[in-house]
């Protein structure tokens, strides 16, 4: 009954947003080109929706379908806001006219081409942004440096640098020449430490097949620490046997030890200079709302001092608000990702920072700081659903920590 009601909204719009078209352009035969594609973008979507689904999360083939009729959809709502606008204005002018107008008959005056070309004018934005999203968008890497103070770093680790990704989604991936290029630019920063903090595959360790050779090139002076996301568990998979689930996970773990990293499951690891130390604490998925909840921030900090200088990687930041920013053992950095940005919305500088997510996530992109603690939200490597970014893009973050010169 859905798709009924989906098909049947979706060529409503289509014909009554083409009026816009029909005044604006006198070609007929591009009139009908465009309602052409609308009609087959239409009838892509259908046709892999209706194909049985492997798991919960999208395919390939299935994310774009749905990026398409995501766009066309966007512009026939604004075409049809415009027309409808129209058309509300024409009935009361046709109106008045037949009522307050001698010998004045009932009389709908023509659409204005003025007002379909600026419909089509507005409506190509969104549709273009969506298009370029899902070409260029996705694959538009940003480095996004930050500097934080704090007055109980160790001196040894002034100016200590690290590089945090997040969000890979292999089982996305369709350009192993613009991944590589993203992996040399993480390489580049010459971070001392690399931390990822999860969701490596969307489903399945077998994702990665392709892409652990290239991952492996990820090096930095103190090695490379990650820990899982909600993805990486196989929850959104229906099993044939929960040995397989299992065995699944395992095989994770496995390639990411075979990279050369380092998997933190409720526990945590050292770095030293001399004397000093710093601590990478790593938690397993915690999250609000139907998310799993295996991390366990006591268990994986179990030994460690209030004094003690701790970066913590947990997937999902609602465990920030919920628990850890408020902790007694006092963490001075949380490194998180899980929200994408939403991978859409507007960031400006300075200026405007917005995407539809913030109504979800309280922490979703960036550096917050709440009793005098840190979190950065990393707005992802790779991509999920809309196969595409626009406004958010994906993100190396670069951390530079200093001690706060006492003055």
């Amino acid at each position: 009954m859905r798709w009924v009601i989906f098909v049947v909204l979706y060529v409503l719009m289509t014909f009554y947003s083409h009026q816009a078209v029909k005044v604006a352009f006198k070609s007929v035969w591009f009139q009908y080109f465009l309602i052409a594609m609308s009609f087959l973008v239409l009838g892509n979507f259908v046709y892999h929706w209706v194909q049985p689904s492997v798991g919960k999360v999208l395919s390939p083939s299935k994310s774009y379908a749905l990026g398409f009729v995501l766009a066309f959809v966007s512009a026939e709502l604004i075409l049809v806001v415009f027309m409808l606008g129209e058309d509300i204005i024409r009935l009361f002018s046709a109106t008045y006219h037949r009522f307050f107008t001698p010998d004045s008959s009932f009389h709908l005056p023509s659409r204005r081409a003025f007002i379909g070309k600026l419909a089509i004018g507005i409506a190509a934005i969104p549709f273009a942004g969506l298009i370029y999203g899902m070409f260029k968008g996705k694959y538009d890497f940003r480095v996004l440096s930050y500097t934080l103070e704090f007055d109980d770093l160790p001196e040894a680790f002034d100016g200590y640098r690290i590089t945090q990704i997040s969000d890979i989604h292999s089982g996305s991936f369709d350009n192993h020449k613009k991944i590589a290029y993203a992996v040399d630019l993480i390489n580049e920063q010459k971070s001392d430490t690399i931390l990822f903090t999860g969701d490596l595959v969307n489903n399945l360790a077998a994702e990665m097949d392709n892409w652990s050779d290239l991952f492996s090139t990820l090096k930095a002076k103190d090695g490379v620490y990650s820990i899982l996301g909600n993805h990486d568990y196989g929850d959104y998979m229906t099993w044939p046997s929960a040995k397989e689930k299992v065995d699944n996970l395992d095989r994770l773990k496995e390639i990411q030890a075979q990279m050369g990293w380092k998997l933190l499951l409720n526990e945590h690891t050292s770095i030293t200079r001399g004397e000093d130390k710093i601590n990478i604490v790593g938690v397993e998925n915690w999250g609000k709302g139907g998310f799993v909840k295996h991390g366990d921030v006591d268990k994986a900090a179990e030994g460690l001092r209030k004094e003690d200088f701790k970066i913590l990687l947990s997937h999902d930041p609602s465990y920030w608000q919920e628990k850890i920013k408020s902790d007694e053992k006092h963490y001075q950095l949380t490194l998180s990702g899980h929200t994408h940005g939403m991978q859409f919305g507007i960031e400006i500088p300075g200026w405007i920072k917005w995407s539809p997510i913030q109504y979800r996530y309280e922490n979703w992109a960036g550096i917050y700081k709440e009793f005098g603690r840190y979190i950065n939200v990393n707005r992802g490597f790779g991509y999920l659903g809309y196969p595409g970014r626009v406004g958010i893009w994906p993100e190396i973050t670069v951390i530079k920590l200093i001690k706060r010169k006492e003055i």
